[in-house]
């Protein structure tokens, strides 16, 4: 039984499906000893994939662990797995007490944490749920709800645009991240009853290995040649894969005719919907979840349980994982102005350039 109680409404996180009672350790690694000062690795998975890892992520995180005095690692290691693995290797050597990692692939996760547990170390999964890995604890957004509200978003603007039968494309994140696989479920539950009622075609639907923009331009030109440029929708699942699309629309001219979602509210996307050529992103409040993983991460050093989780399961071990998921919220252009407000991108780096006006005219002053 871990002694003491860590909470976490001081910090404004939303557990999704309830909360569970403080209890029993999850039969994971035991953190660090009173006597051992705690000490936090954190790996990061790359910096392009998405530009959130390092402008938001690391200067959040690194942010709340100083505020705790703890001292902390944070590396990334830009999408190279024998690099995440030999970052690990030096981190558990340097005596960290909890390793917080998001994986590139839940195979080098999985041996990078069973590496730390078998060293004593606690172990956090952020942002990525490693299948089979048995990580202490999760913390993410609620993935399947990002999917749904960027279904929801995709459906909004055709209507909107008033499209008949309009036939969609489907731009999915890499096949090794479990998060893709649950974007596109939460998208298709709101998507395929669109399809099987024939309202909508599905007309490709392609998964981006490793989240590659430039194969992702790549792969919806060729979408687009098959289809000779009849496609009216692109469901992306984040804003650099929508860009990708974007950049093959405005070569056909046909840039803000066709809806293209996103997700992690970039400020590539935020200037993209302002354009007029994105449709909507959903924004995940990385701060909140920052803010989630260090407090668990203090918590599993000190050996202190944690309440406020829900119970996640690992689709592969069948094991449930106590996590913290957060709710994510859907941008549309008139709220491009909230993403600002509240922090998470500067309001000159968006509005920068032939952007001002488009900024003013969207209640950003």
């Amino acid at each position: 039984m871990r002694k003491g109680i860590c909470t976490f409404a001081a910090i404004g996180l939303l557990a999704v499906g309830g909360l569970s009672a403080c209890g029993k350790d999850n039969g994971g690694s035991t953190g660090t000893t009173p006597e051992k000062k705690a000490k936090i690795g954190v790996i990061l998975p790359d910096s392009a994939s998405s530009v959130r890892w390092e402008t938001a992520d690391r200067p959040f995180l690194k942010a709340a662990f100083d505020a705790a005095g703890v001292d902390s690692d944070i590396q990334n290691a830009q999408g190279d797995k024998t690099q995440f693995q030999t970052i690990a290797d030096q981190m558990i050597a340097s005596g960290v007490t909890v390793l917080v990692i998001v994986n590139l692939d839940s195979g080098t996760g999985a041996a990078v944490l069973a590496k730390a547990k078998a060293a004593g170390i606690g172990t956090i999964d952020y942002d990525r749920l490693t299948l089979n890995g048995g990580a202490d604890y999760y913390v993410s957004f609620d993935n399947t709800a990002v999917g749904k509200l960027q279904g929801e978003g995709l459906v909004k603007c055709l209507t909107d645009a008033g499209a008949k039968n309009p036939k969609i494309a489907q731009l999915n994140g890499s096949p090794t991240d479990n998060n893709a696989t649950l974007f596109k479920a939460g998208a298709e539950s709101v998507l395929q009853p669109k399809y099987d009622a024939k309202e909508y075609t599905k007309v490709a639907d392609q998964a981006v290995p490793d989240w590659d923009n430039a194969q992702a331009g790549t792969i919806f030109e060729q979408m687009m040649t098959k289809q000779k440029n009849k496609i009216d929708g692109v469901l992306a699942a984040n804003d650099g894969l929508g860009n990708a699309a974007i950049t093959v629309l405005k070569r056909a001219n046909l840039n803000g005719k066709v809806p293209v979602t996103g997700q992690d509210a970039t400020v590539q996307g935020l200037q993209n919907i302002l354009a007029g050529d994105q449709c909507m992103t959903v924004y995940k409040a990385v701060k909140q979840e920052a803010d989630g993983a260090a407090k668990l991460a203090l918590a599993l050093a000190k050996n202190e349980s944690v309440s406020g989780t829900v119970m996640v399961k690992d689709s592969q071990s069948g094991k449930d994982v106590p996590s913290i998921l957060l709710v994510p919220k859907p941008i549309y252009k008139d709220s491009v102005k909230d993403v600002i407000t509240d922090g998470f991108v500067k309001k000159e780096d968006v509005c920068k350039g032939d952007f001002a006006k488009l900024c003013a005219d969207n209640g950003i002053s």
